[in-house]
């Protein structure tokens, strides 16, 4: 029987030599008598000096500091409802989280640990980068990393895993020669990028200040989803990258890539199209508007080419040779340019494109085939594209959805992550980049979805009790056997239901359910390790039907639409493809059904 900690225990404590105060905390639920899990809340690591401007690196504390509860969140619409938006209605009650918002107060962090570690300790250090571009938070109960933290030290490879929030949204990314002009005589550099620059300065913080925790500052591997994840190839991209490393390697999860890139021309443009529908004229005005008004509006483009932030080469290096296959582009070498050389796991979900399943159901045949011919610029080229995916003006309305959905996956999805995997193996001499593909099932809709893998990579869904076979017990041992045989069958079998009527929707019992969780979180945590987390000759299979295990890339090309890739949508180039994928996800006029 767990024996659980109790209530009248004393609070978890650091004492902080640094920061000259000393940190209290809670433990985790998850805590038992023989492993304590130590959670530290609502840390204050930056400051913003006002609305548009970067923010500070915050060192100020008092002497003791509570970090019993979650700082604010940066204000967003609808907060209390991202998860349910993100995921769908899952089986059971999901957890109520309501958080503060505050424009100036956000910038906080959350730290997760085990037990028993101090400054001599030097454990990995993990930092979550969530997404949502204009929502969400790293306080949401979604990622919240007792389990993972539990995992590792089960393992006896214990990591401390940090959340943070940062700006979102227009308050995170808002730049234009006018705003450039103001910030530079109060003294900031580069414009527009707020949140990037958050992040920034949480990393600076974690490289003076971790330690203390337990933590080391020369191991810390940074994970992210879609925007977040997004966000760190920013990050490997920047200039700050290319002087020092403050991260060692990545996990990037479904990252939205970004190849149209703004400069702060263009960024302005979109931002005086903001400040008209605003109703406001000058910067002083913007800085003025009620937060509430700022939230509602269009944002700019997440991050811009300031002169700044981005490192030299980073526009080379992304795009690379854009009339050839991803493994076939042409990219500058790290001689040329001071690029990144951390690992990096990279990798995507089955079904990404579900993000925008409702805006692409009001697309009618004829209108689809229209739009794609307008945006590709070329007959020839759209034609063939309309004949990979099977559009055409005739197209069966209850087919056509589907058919939209895979190409908007492939084109804002599946096809950039290649690659971006590919030119970053090209400047490692091919080594540090390991693929992965996530086909798992989802434990309630009974198919993969945009972000199921953060269920089983946290581990903090509410699940019904299984209707078929009873699981084992969870296994603590690592599984971390390399070498396995490419037969799809040789490393997995699965109890799942027989029933005629019903087997071509797999059960996602909890034998499955515990192998995928327990195979993902192990890779993860001996990658921060600083373990090869399998070959990089290799690529990695979660699901489905509880599936795991290393693969040839014959099987990864069975798993993802590369033909069509090479003979559909490279020809556009990048830039083209993203608009493409961009203009398609956002359907024709919003609730009707047009043709064009």
């Amino acid at each position: 029987m767990v024996a659980l900690i109790s209530e009248f225990a004393p609070k978890p404590s650091v004492v902080h030599k640094s920061l000259r105060t000393t940190f209290t905390g809670v433990e985790h639920p998850l805590s038992t008598s023989s492993l304590q899990i130590h959670q530290f809340r609502g840390i204050k690591y930056a400051e913003i000096p006002a609305r548009f401007r970067q923010s500070k690196i915050f060192t100020t504390y008092p002497p003791v500091t509570d970090a019993t509860a979650h700082g604010p969140i940066c204000p967003q619409l609808r907060p209390d409802t991202f998860e349910v938006d993100l995921l769908g209605e899952l089986e059971g009650n999901l957890p109520a989280h309501t958080l503060k918002q505050s424009e100036f107060e956000c910038l906080n962090l959350n730290i997760t640990r085990p037990s028993g570690h101090d400054r001599h300790s030097r454990i990995p250090v993990m930092v979550w980068f969530h997404g949502g571009w204009t929502r969400g938070s790293g306080s949401s109960w979604l990622y919240d990393p007792g389990s993972l933290v539990r995992r590792s030290a089960d393992n006896g490879q214990p990591v401390m895993v940090i959340t943070f929030n940062y700006r979102i949204g227009l308050l995170g990314t808002a730049a234009g020669p006018k705003l450039q002009e103001d910030n530079e005589l109060a003294g900031d550099k580069g414009v527009g990028n707020y949140g990037l620059r958050d992040q920034q300065t949480l990393l600076r913080w974690i490289h003076q200040h971790i330690a203390d925790f337990g933590g080391d500052p020369l191991n810390v591997t940074l994970f992210g989803e879609t925007t977040g994840a997004s966000d760190i190839l920013c990050h490997l991209y920047s200039t700050a990258n290319q002087t020092k490393h403050l991260f060692h390697r990545a996990i990037i999860q479904s990252p939205a890539v970004e190849h149209n890139v703004p400069d702060v021309r263009v960024a302005g443009a979109h931002l005086s199209r903001t400040m008209a529908s605003l109703h406001v004229s000058s910067i002083e005005e913007l800085r003025r508007l009620d937060v509430k008004r700022l939230i509602t509006s269009q944002p700019s483009p997440r991050v811009t080419d300031d002169g700044f932030f981005l490192g030299n080469g980073w526009k080379d290096f992304m795009l690379g040779a854009e009339d050839t296959h991803c493994s076939e582009r042409h990219f500058p070498t790290s001689q040329h340019h001071a690029l990144p050389l951390q690992p990096i796991i990279i990798g995507d979900c089955t079904y990404e494109s579900s993000l925008w399943s409702f805006p692409v159901s009001y697309w009618t045949a004829e209108g689809i085939v229209r739009r794609i011919r307008a945006i590709c610029q070329s007959l020839h080229k759209a034609n063939a594209l309309l004949r990979a995916y099977d559009i055409s003006p005739y197209t069966p309305e209850d087919e056509l959805s589907e058919r939209v959905l895979d190409l908007i996956n492939d084109a804002r999805f599946a096809c950039p992550i290649d690659c971006v995997a590919a030119g970053i193996k090209n400047v490692q001499g091919g080594k540090g980049v390991y693929r992965y593909v996530f086909d798992q099932e989802s434990p309630a809709k009974g198919m993969p979805h945009h972000a199921v893998d953060l269920v089983y990579l946290f581990d903090n869904i509410p699940r019904a009790e299984p209707a078929t076979l009873a699981s084992p017990s969870r296994s603590t041992t690592p599984d971390l056997i390399f070498g396995g045989s490419d037969d799809e069958g040789d490393d997995f079998s699965s109890p799942f239901d027989y029933d005629d009527s019903q087997w071509v929707t797999p059960v996602v019992d909890d034998w499955t359910y515990n192998r995928v969780r327990d195979t993902m979180q192990d890779r993860w945590i001996a990658f921060a390790n600083g373990h090869q987390p399998w070959h990089s000759d290799k690529a990695f299979v979660f699901g489905p039907e509880g599936e795991t295990g290393e693969r040839s890339w014959s099987i990864f090309e069975g798993r993802r639409r590369t033909s069509l890739w090479r003979s559909a949508l490279l020809p556009l180039g990048l830039s083209l493809m993203q608009k493409l994928g961009e203009e398609l996800s956002n359907g024709p006029v919003v609730g009707t059904k047009a043709s064009f």
